[in-house]
């Protein structure tokens, strides 16, 4: 919506296009996301070589665990077909960022979750898949230094880490080693109303425009409009035109969302008068029986 109103807010069309390739470009990182546990278990494999290689031409004994590269979870994640597929044709990899994936694999080793796995005195497929969802919960998700990587490869991925790595830890969960390499990734939609609510909500945002405004201002005490910041203009009219135009969402949850997504995108005071002007546009809309919902 920013985007569309600082271009001029000329053409919907091609708004709309660059709306679902933002989404489609979300899904890409997600892939993405994936592939960071095969990667830096392959390069924990190299690194064990490595270490066995000096030890043989030195002599020296050192019993060195394989458990950790022998995770059965990420070997069925390595090869599952979907992931394969997108490897080979978006070309994207990991391994440009040797650097990251040796600190990231030094800071898993110092992890409880590593050394409670590696301490085990038996592990199988269930404590393999775990042992991952606990290191991106609790290693991944908190690394920063991610952020840095991702902005540098495209500029779609700034916003778009913390949902997504909501996604891969619902992937991780879902894994069944039944399902070998098919076992099925998240779609990059639920289904097509999934991706219908996108483009709906964004288009009767826009062509409504006016009459969003007219109802946000009727809800503006001692405050001129012309006042507001952009950003939050912006906001409240999209939560309207939620309002309006889903009848199955929840008003609380509309107004909850969009104080949280003011919270992110405008000011520190935002959150809390988006909260009150839409809340009393529902109430009033609500009495006047303009919407039935609750």
């Amino acid at each position: 919506m920013y985007s569309y109103y600082q271009n001029g807010g000329k053409n919907m069309d091609t708004a709309e296009k660059e709306l679902l390739f933002s989404l489609s470009k979300a899904y890409d990182l997600y892939h993405f996301m994936l592939m960071l546990m095969p990667e830096v278990t392959h390069f924990a494999f190299e690194s064990i070589e490595q270490r066995e290689q000096v030890n043989r031409f030195a002599h020296r004994e050192e019993n060195i665990s394989h458990r950790f590269v022998d995770n059965k979870f990420v070997e069925q994640l390595d090869v599952n077909h979907q992931l394969k597929e997108f490897r080979e044709n978006q070309k994207l990899t990991w391994r440009n960022h040797n650097t990251y994936l040796k600190n990231l694999y030094a800071d898993i080793q110092a992890s409880d979750a590593y050394k409670e796995y590696m301490e085990a005195e038996e592990v199988g497929y269930a404590e393999d898949r775990e042992l991952w969802r606990r290191l991106y919960k609790t290693v991944i998700m908190k690394d920063e230094r991610i952020d840095e990587i991702l902005e540098d490869m495209s500029l779609y991925w700034n916003d778009d880490r913390e949902i997504v790595d909501t996604f891969v830890l619902k992937t991780i969960k879902r894994f069944d080693l039944k399902r070998g390499a098919k076992q099925d990734l998240l779609p990059e939609y639920k289904d097509e109303e999934d991706r219908e609510y996108a483009v709906r909500l964004f288009r009767n945002a826009i062509l409504n425009e006016l009459a969003y405004r007219d109802l946000i201002m009727q809800s503006l005490r001692n405050w001129e409009f012309d006042r507001l910041a952009f950003m939050d203009v912006i906001i409240m009219q999209v939560a309207m035109a939620e309002v309006m135009t889903f009848p199955n969402i929840p008003t609380s949850v509309t107004i909850n969302e969009y104080v949280e997504i003011a919270k992110l995108y405008s000011t520190g005071r935002s959150g809390g008068y988006i909260n009150g002007i839409i809340d009393n546009v529902v109430k009033r809309l609500k009495a006047e029986g303009k919407i039935l919902k609750e």
